[in-house]
């Protein structure tokens, strides 16, 4: 099934009703009511936009836009310039063997995870920072609340096709915030902020096709796709930001916590056993100044906001930095000029 955001179906029903969000939430908590806990909000907002005449979803075709990318999709053609590349990694379960690997593909509408597996991980050893990449089809899944496109054997894949031309891809595409501007769902945002604690790698299994948690089985581990398997490693590392505004909580899932480290996976998971070794990198963290992009979440448990992060530069610019804080006082010193003329004219 075709998963659509949330927030895209409170946008879609204001756009063809002219109803205000309040209202639309407000038509969804009364539906949420009314079937006592039986359909998630996603699915009573669904209701909602069906009973209202709402379309959520056109039968599209042909190439997309990454915005216009949602999980459940086949057959997905899309085009944009790569912006990581990450090492492809070797699998092996009861009933199957294999690699896989991935790189982050973008254009003016976003960014996506493309997972390649089998024979289209040599496509990835070719693959260069800004190479434009048309893929055509793929499918579709969510990770961790992400949208990925897969490709398998039948999947097309061509690096820098002829007469085909993406923008070149900035970390300005993403909205600049301060931490003290953050709120809940925030989708893509970037902050500039220095790392004020770094807590120790936490590590656990998980499958090696799938990527989902694998749990202890007897003496085995299950995965929950893909039965008993010989489990391989992912970790996540969380630090402390401070951008003077206010602090929040950053988490580094593998990729992301590799970026952070500067370590390859042997070396991470060499930390699991010899956690002192990381001391050393926590005290190269600290203090460090880092430009990070990602979406915000609120950890109900704890009741805090929380960054999970999906790109990380660790040496921004700061003349860069300098000239986007100087445009920033410059309009907020016309706005300034603006109100007092309105209240002269009063």
């Amino acid at each position: 099934m075709i998963k659509i955001p949330y927030e895209d179906i409170l946008r879609k029903i204001n756009s063809a009703t002219g109803l205000s969000e309040a209202e639309i939430e407000e038509k969804i908590k009364a539906k949420l009511l009314q079937l006592s806990g039986l359909v998630s909000r996603e699915g009573a907002a669904h209701i909602i936009a069906n009973e209202l005449g709402v379309k959520l979803f056109e039968v599209v075709s042909g190439r997309l836009e990454v915005k216009n990318i949602l999980a459940g999709m086949r057959n997905v053609e899309t085009v944009g310039r790569v912006t990581n590349v990450y090492e492809e990694r070797e699998f092996q379960t009861e009933n199957r063997s294999g690699r896989v690997g991935s790189f982050i593909l973008g254009d003016t509408s976003g960014t996506i995870r493309i997972v390649c597996w089998g024979d289209q991980c040599n496509n990835l050893r070719k693959l260069k920072q800004n190479d434009i990449v048309r893929i055509s089809s793929g499918y579709v899944k969510e990770n961790i609340g992400r949208k990925e496109v897969h490709l398998n054997d039948k999947s097309g894949f061509v690096i820098n096709p002829a007469g085909i031309d993406v923008p070149m891809i900035g970390r300005g595409s993403a909205i600049r915030k301060q931490i003290k501007d953050l709120k809940s769902d925030d989708g893509d945002v970037e902050l500039l902020a220095t790392i004020v604690q770094v807590f120790e790698p936490k590590f656990f299994e998980v499958c090696p096709v799938c990527n989902k948690r694998a749990k202890p089985k007897d003496d085995k581990f299950e995965c929950p796709v893909h039965g008993l398997v010989n489990p391989d490693f992912s970790y996540v590392v969380n630090c402390f930001i401070d951008d003077g505004t206010d602090n929040i909580r950053a988490t580094f899932f593998r990729d992301q916590a590799e970026q952070l480290t500067g370590k390859n996976k042997v070396s991470m998971v060499f930390f699991r056993d010899n956690m002192d070794s990381f001391n050393e990198v926590k005290n190269e963290l600290l203090g460090k100044m880092v430009m990070m992009k990602g979406r915000v979440k609120n950890n109900e448990m704890f009741d805090r906001l929380e960054l999970i992060v999906n790109d990380i530069n660790l040496n921004p610019d700061p003349n860069q930095e300098l000239e986007k804080l100087r445009g920033k006082v410059e309009q907020s010193n016309k706005n300034m000029i603006s109100a007092t003329e309105e209240d002269i004219i009063e």
